[in-house]
């Protein structure tokens, strides 16, 4: 009994001694390589396996995405993704990457500067949820995406607006890929890409301090201090007015720059609509909407943030126009521009300036003539002689922007009064007579008041006689 219990001893250790020399022997290289066949490390450490669905990503038939993934430096991210929990990654197409998308956008994500649109763009590809075409699709539901942003999921295996086309393409034990057939592009990228092909982002930056050259004068000129918003525009009204009839052939920048502080468009609209339900302004009001194109130019003035006085002349002093008058190309235009004044003007700062200077010559739209206004009856009084017009419904309309003041006749330049009537010789010697008693009037009233005390204290002496002033 004793010889085979010592056998049985001896082979155990035998056993022992051959296990712990292989249990102390250092590893070889050759073994150190085969280890990592398992699973490849990533760089923050985490362990990915290759049976994982990014080996699978980059092993696919998407070649585009696995390109794009790879510039964008997602893998990282990507893997600690996966690393955390499982992913669904919805692949578009090569073809929709390459035939089907904008060369201009596809070479906006490829620049360098734009990498966080890139990044953006694909990670809104990943959920970070398993979803499968064997399970139930959700129905009309918004996941999130690592993106940050969410994507609605549909039935009938919808993608926001792609239709899955290929569910179920690669199914791997921690994440699952669909095959989609167009690119889903987040609204902050679209935005983003827009702007920079926009060309107020790729028009070239002046350098600071660069002398300017002025487009009409080719003459260098000053830069203009910043306008804050609101702020009267710098540029003069008459260089933002577009073409017309006696005005520049070029039109200059203003309307149409983008600076649009105000809604001009609808301010004209409301004063014109204010006119019609007035009434007695119809045929003033059909002329800027109808005949010519003012009331638009007048909207982009007003949004350019200029202010306009408008001096509208009755449907009775409409109608005493001739058709001579009118049918002249560039006639009504000429007629509307001489009754607009680039300044905002009430019938209470026009009195008040007229009663203070006696005689206030407005600027007009219509170069270089002016309008002329005094005081007359307790009036303001436009125009000189035949041609005049009389303020007589002030205040039509008043916005801030827009002054509507209403008058009685149709005003002319004074070197285009309207044509008078023949008068017969008799009513012409009565014409003169009356002029003679006005200048005789006048002549008699230029004595001042000095004069006039200093006679009657000259009167009260009893030497009044002597003067020849005062006789």
């Amino acid at each position: 009994m004793v010889a085979p219990l010592m056998g049985g001893s001896a082979t155990l250790l035998f056993f022992l001694v051959i296990v712990s020399s292989s249990a102390l022997q250092p590893v070889s290289e050759g073994s150190a390589a085969t280890l990592p066949a398992a699973g490849a490390s990533s760089p923050g450490g985490v362990q990915i396996n290759s049976n994982s669905v990014l080996v699978a990503l980059l092993d696919s038939h998407y070649t585009a995405l696995a390109e794009l993934v790879e510039k964008a430096l997602l893998l990282p991210s990507l893997e600690a993704a996966v690393a955390r929990h499982n992913i669904t990654i919805f692949a578009p197409r090569n073809e929709a990457l390459e035939r089907d998308l904008d060369p201009d956008f596809k070479n906006f994500l490829l620049e360098p500067r734009n990498l966080r649109s890139l990044q953006t763009l694909l990670l809104f590809h990943v959920l970070p949820l398993r979803i499968t075409a064997s399970d139930v699709w959700p129905r009309s539901t918004h996941h999130p995406t690592l993106a940050g942003y969410r994507i609605h999921l549909a039935d009938g295996h919808k993608v926001g607006l792609a239709a899955v086309v290929t569910p179920d393409a690669v199914v791997r034990p921690d994440g699952v890929i669909h095959g989609i057939e167009r690119l889903l592009v987040p609204r902050s990228v679209q935005e983003d890409f827009n702007r920079r092909r926009s060309l107020a982002a790729i028009s070239a930056v002046l350098p600071t301090g660069a002398p300017e050259v002025d487009p009409r004068t080719h003459r260098l000129k000053k830069p203009a201090p910043p306008v804050p918003p609101g702020a009267p525009p710098v540029l003069p009204i008459y260089d933002a007015l577009a073409p017309g009839p006696s005005l520049a052939p070029a039109p200059a920048p203003g309307p149409g720059s983008g600076k649009h502080w105000f809604d001009g468009e609808s301010q004209v609209k409301d004063f014109i609509q204010t006119l019609l339900l007035y009434g007695g302004y119809n045929e003033f009001a059909d002329i800027l909407v109808n005949l010519t194109s003012l009331a638009t130019e007048m909207g982009r003035l007003v949004s350019e943030g200029y202010v306009l006085t408008v001096l509208a002349p009755s449907d009775d002093a409409m109608s005493r126009l001739t058709a001579d008058q009118l049918s002249e190309p560039g006639a009504p235009e000429a007629i509307m521009y001489y009754h607009l004044i680039p300044e905002y003007q009430t019938e209470e700062s026009m009195y008040n300036a007229v009663r203070r200077f006696g005689k206030v010559r407005y600027d007009t739209l219509r170069l270089p003539h002016k309008v002329v206004a005094r005081e007359a009856d307790g009036s303001v009084k436009f125009g000189t002689g035949e041609g005049s017009a009389y303020l007589f419904d002030p205040d039509i309309y008043t916005d801030g922007r827009i002054c509507v003041q209403g008058i009685d006749a149709v005003l002319f330049p004074s070197d285009e009064e309207a044509p008078t009537v023949p008068v017969s010789p008799a009513a012409r010697k009565a014409e003169i007579a009356q002029v003679k008693s006005k200048a005789k009037l006048k002549a008699k009233l230029r004595r001042g008041k000095l004069l006039e005390i200093g006679c009657n204290l000259l009167d009260a002496l009893g030497q009044r006689s002597r003067f020849s002033t005062c006789q």
